[in-house]
């Protein structure tokens, strides 16, 4: 049976919402809030920081907190120094990488992503049924195409397929169109190889980092989930988690 071990990569720094992960929501600060809801799905759960504020608000929580590098480029090279000090001391299969700004993770959301690794998966991310215009054709709200065994062909911000001889306002009634939830998990193994891997002209054009290890040959095994996640980004997202409390 395969084990997992999540990483919450969390910096401080951030241009719209600095400080975010110690973001007081209710009576916790936002990334307790992750913790916990993913610990409900994992056994082994780790914040990766180079915050000394984060990784002390971990630990008083009670929470496993590793301290990393200020220099990554992303959330995934971050994860991937982070599982390299934690192999030291927990045996691990697969890395699930979760964003330490979505306080309203659900353990179900884990769970289906794990799923992916009893098939032959490196990498696993969530997909959602796209049911507005408005979110089809939002360029934020990244798209994939899927082949018939579950893995993605392509990621997109651009809505995705096109379709031929059909009205814009009539795409949603020909074709079920896929959003990318960006939730991964990825063999612990192929986490260390894809860091390693430069960036490709796909991932330069489109801005999504994903599109590199398609470019490299990697499959990404998709499941879907029927949750919507709720980032925060800004102050404004905030208010706006706080309202879901009432």
């Amino acid at each position: 049976m395969m084990k997992f071990v999540g990483i919450i990569p969390a910096r401080y720094e951030s241009t719209r919402f600095p400080g975010k992960p110690l973001a007081i929501i209710k009576d916790k600060p936002m990334i307790q809030w992750v913790y916990e809801n993913v610990s409900k799905a994992l056994d082994e759960v780790f914040v990766a920081t180079d915050d000394s504020r984060i990784f002390e608000a971990v630990e008083a929580f009670g929470g496993k907190v590793v301290n990393t590098l200020s220099t990554h480029q992303s959330g995934t090279d971050r994860c991937a120094e982070a599982a390299t000090k934690i192999a030291e001391k927990v045996d691990f299969d697969v890395v699930v990488n979760i964003q330490g700004d979505e306080p309203f993770i659900k353990a179900e959301q884990i769970e289906t992503l794990k799923s992916c690794f009893e098939s032959d998966a490196d990498i696993a991310t969530l997909v959602k049924k796209i049911d507005s215009s408005e979110e089809l054709f939002n360029p934020n709200r990244p798209k994939v195409v899927i082949d018939a065994n579950n893995n993605a062909l392509y990621f997109s911000r651009s809505p995705i397929p096109y379709i031929r001889g059909s009205e814009e306002k009539d795409w949603l009634l020909k074709n079920t169109f896929w959003a990318h939830i960006g939730m991964y998990a990825f063999k612990a193994e192929v986490l260390q190889q894809i860091t390693k891997l430069k960036q490709g002209k796909l991932e330069l054009a489109e801005s999504l980092e994903q599109l590199r290890w398609l470019e490299n040959g990697y499959r990404i095994k998709t499941a879907e989930t029927q949750t919507q996640s709720i980032g925060i980004d800004t102050p404004k997202d905030l208010d706006a988690a706080l309202s879901l409390f009432g």
